[in-house]
Formats: C-alpha cells, sequence, structure tokens
C-alpha cells in the first residue's frame, strides 16, 4: 500500500517527482495532453485512479501523508470552455462549495492515519482562506504564505491518536 495520497493530483504542478512510487495520484478527471492547447501542449491530468475527493473509495486509515489541493475557482461567471486556469486545475461549484470542501477534507481526515499530516493548499483567488478554513472539522497545526502577493496558502493539519 503507497503511503503518500495527493487527492487532487491535476498536472502534478508542485511535485518534483510526478510518479513518486510511494503516492496514489487521484483526481476526478483523466485528461491527456494538450488540455490547454497553446499554453502548455503537454500540460496533461493523468492520475493513478480516477475519484472525486468528496467520496474516497479507500480504506480507513490508509496513509500517513495527504496532499489536498481541490480547485480555487468558482465555476460562477467563468467559461470553463475558455478559461485557461479553469481547464487546467478545474473548479468548484458556486454553490456548493463550502459542502464540497467540508465533504473533501473529511474524507481525507478518514483516510488519514493516527500520527498522520495533511497539507492542504489553497490560493485567494475569489475566496478567502479563513472562508475555507471555518469549513473544516479541524483546525490547522500551523501554515504559510507564499506566492505572488502572498495569496497562496499551505496549511499543515496533524491527526492525533
Amino acid at each position: 500500500m503507497k503511503e503518500v495520497l495527493d487527492v487532487c493530483c491535476g498536472g502534478k504542478q508542485f511535485w518534483f517527482d510526478k510518479e513518486n512510487i510511494d503516492t496514489l495520484y487521484l483526481d476526478k478527471r483523466k485528461e491527456g495532453a494538450g488540455i490547454v492547447e497553446k499554453w502548455q501542449p503537454n500540460f496533461k491530468v493523468n492520475p493513478d485512479l480516477v475519484m472525486d475527493f468528496r467520496n474516497l473509495d479507500l480504506p480507513d486509515e490508509s496513509f500517513s501523508l495527504i496532499v489536498f489541493d481541490p480547485p480555487h475557482i468558482l465555476d460562477k461567471d467563468i467559461s470553463t470552455e475558455k478559461s485557461v486556469m479553469a481547464k487546467k486545475y478545474g473548479t468548484l461549484h458556486w454553490d456548493t462549495w463550502k459542502d464540497d470542501l467540508s465533504k473533501g477534507f473529511d474524507e481525507c481526515w478518514r483516510v488519514l492515519r493516527p500520527r498522520g499530516t495533511l497539507i492542504f493548499k489553497w490560493h485567494d483567488l475569489q475566496v478567502k482562506i479563513r472562508e475555507v478554513v471555518n469549513c473544516f472539522s479541524q483546525q490547522p497545526l500551523f501554515g504559510q504564505r507564499s506566492g505572488k502577493g502572498g495569496k497562496s496558502h499551505w496549511l499543515v493539519f496533524y491527526k492525533g491518536e
């Protein structure tokens, strides 16, 4: 069994080793190269398994480390056909995003082992991090801002015994 789980791998943008043997890569979509045509013709979403982060068909307490980097874009007023960001990273539904993130977090927590770590990444593009964290059943241990304007957030959650 693999020790690391990425529930929204997308194009594995921040992974140094995009085929890490200890990691199970999931995404709710699988799309070949060229989904963003002229901007990144080799970009593809190629998870090990196609699965929705809100309903993980995985056993309880299976992973020591989980990466949860859901889409940061709400689909209201965005054409998923025209938006490069929406094509690359996917979207959340504008009127269910809170429930979707809550379910996703709870599913990640369920499959996380005791003494395991969950890394959550969010970008304050449309929804602020404080609104997102309020959707979760647990509070982060610590976090860090990064990126242009400090709008990306990396949060660390630890599951004790």
